[in-house]
């Protein structure tokens, strides 16, 4: 009997670690990208002429299908695991997936390492070509492109450096995708080309409306038209989400992993770790929320802290902070630092809140965000950026200041849906609902076809 248990443990085990490198291999590429588009009401001028664009369409077939057989050039600033460039990944398989022709360009390669040989390589797999971003096969297949997507603000330098007297013939025809927040991306050298292109992408009508006022009054140039595509989840991140079983087993293979009971209420951050993300707060808003719960006597399971997006490779002075700072509040047997890693749905499985506690303006979206809310987690967010789009304050999850001020409400708002169960349950559910209803994949492919029938037309 005892033999046969150790048999059965082996072969869950076996079938586990098969089961998470399959759905790694499928998922890979939706994951942390934080990155898919729910189109908003954009700055939609006729939301009938949308209605009926979308009601077109046919329910056995993709939005996307009038992109068969045009060529589609990319130009992404860098190929890393990275947002942008995992999200500029999706589009372009979702275009090849309606037999689109699709030409990557990398304009800043970095040395090649296996991350970089994996994300060709996959492309390649998927019917991508990939093309060196200077040359001449690179100018000829932009003047011969249906549509030119640049990723990211920085992708602007490839047109002058590469293109130069053919920069103005490509412009009409390109589509500008803008993911940053940060000031420090308002330069000319990037961005002059932007009044003359034929449209902006951006993930949130926030950020949509810091880039038209910061070029306008730091610049001195305007927008042209502009959409705001929020992200949207993959069908193979909900198959997980939904799927019963599968979490279950996950939630207990993570849990075992990290030394924690079912019953232990586990808050996680799933960021790559920096400054701007937050994880610093995060885990001072933490330890003053297991002081809050010992002043106040209360009786609760043990709380735990999960910093997903950990690299101690690279011995950042703030991961090192971070790693310090836990030592000195004597809490290392309550906070769990992760590597980073493309394939988070086993955490989003085994956690019972996500914090996205992004800082300064936020995110520009925040993609973890509706995944989690997709695994029916509650959201503790920063009421800053792309996260006030996704959170409903008091519905979905619970919003606090950005900066050290937000410390204070961060840990009152982990103490309480510590204590309540069933309030958690109820944020959760109502963050699913909110997910179906508005960030799955069939809107991404509505609303991106607008844009992109929009883009063509103008070109």
């Amino acid at each position: 009997m005892a033999k046969h248990s150790v048999r059965w443990i082996a072969s869950q085990k076996t079938w586990l670690l098969s089961f998470v490198l399959v759905f790694t291999v499928s998922t890979a590429l939706v994951f942390l990208v934080r990155t898919s588009f729910d189109l908003c009401d954009r700055h939609f001028k006729d939301n009938e002429s949308f209605s009926r664009l979308t009601a077109q369409i046919p329910s056995n077939g993709s939005p996307l299908d009038f992109m068969k057989s045009k060529l589609v050039l990319m130009v992404s600033h860098e190929l890393s695991l990275s947002g942008g460039p995992l999200l500029m990944m999706e589009l372009a398989f979702l275009l090849r997936g309606v037999g689109a022709n699709v030409v990557w360009i990398t304009n800043q390669k970095a040395v090649e390492d296996e991350v970089v040989y994996s994300l060709e390589h996959k492309m390649l797999h998927r019917g991508v070509q990939v093309f060196s971003a200077k040359g001449q096969e690179a100018i000829d297949t932009a003047l011969k492109a249906d549509l030119v997507i640049l990723n990211t603000a920085v992708a602007g330098k490839w047109l002058d450096a590469v293109l130069k007297e053919d920069v103005p013939r490509v412009l009409p025809k390109v589509l500008w995708w803008i993911h940053e927040m940060r000031g420090h991306y308002f330069k000319l050298d990037y961005v002059k080309h932007l009044p003359f292109v034929a449209g902006a992408m951006i993930d949130s009508h926030v950020t949509a409306e810091y880039w038209k006022n910061r070029t306008h009054e730091r610049l001195g140039i305007k927008m042209p038209q502009t959409y705001v595509v929020h992200l949207g989840n993959s069908k193979e991140l909900m198959n997980v989400a939904e799927d019963n079983v599968a979490k279950q087993i996950l939630r207990e293979h993570v849990r075992e992993s990290l030394g924690v009971r079912n019953d232990d209420i586990l808050f996680a951050i799933i960021n790559s770790v920096s400054r701007g993300k937050g994880q610093d707060l995060f885990l001072r808003a933490f330890y003053q929320s297991l002081q809050l719960i010992q002043e106040r006597k209360l009786q609760l399971p043990s709380l735990h802290a999960v910093v997903v997006g950990s690299d101690m490779n690279a011995q950042t002075k703030f991961e090192t902070e971070l790693r310090n700072f836990v030592k000195e509040k004597n809490i290392q047997n309550y906070v769990h630092f992760i590597n980073k890693t493309l394939t988070v749905a086993p955490y989003l499985a085994a956690i019972d809140v996500l914090v996205q506690n992004s800082q300064a303006r936020g995110e520009c979206f925040g993609r973890i965000t509706i995944e989690a809310m997709a695994f029916q987690l509650p959201v503790l967010g920063t009421a800053a950026g792309g996260t006030t789009e996704i959170v409903v304050n008091g519905s979905t999850g619970l919003l606090h200041p950005a900066g050290k001020e937000g410390v204070a409400p961060l840990a009152e708002n982990m103490v309480k849906l510590a204590k309540d169960v069933q309030n958690r349950l109820m944020l959760g559910k109502k963050g699913y609902e909110r997910v179906r209803e508005r960030f799955m994949e069939q809107h991404m492919a509505q609303r991106i076809a607008f844009v992109l029938k929009e883009v063509l037309q103008r070109a």
